[in-house]
């Protein structure tokens, strides 16, 4: 019957875990930011990329969470 050390019985996907929360994070925070850059564009800004103020109102309304 082979013994295993605690070592062996460690769960080693933690870090991929860790690493994923830490990727969302990041991508929501800057979604936060994007978002608040956006919303101080002028209408110069919005026409050079063909934009309107309705399109920046629907983008920055959403919660960070939502792409």
């Amino acid at each position: 019957m082979p013994v295993s050390s605690h070592h062996e019985m460690t769960n080693h996907h933690d870090q991929g875990a860790l690493e994923r929360i830490g990727q969302v994070i990041h991508t929501w925070h800057r979604r936060f930011v994007e978002r608040g850059e956006l919303a101080a564009w002028t209408e110069r800004d919005l026409n050079d990329v063909g934009l309107s103020r309705d399109d920046v109102a629907d983008e920055i309304d959403k919660p960070f969470w939502r792409a």
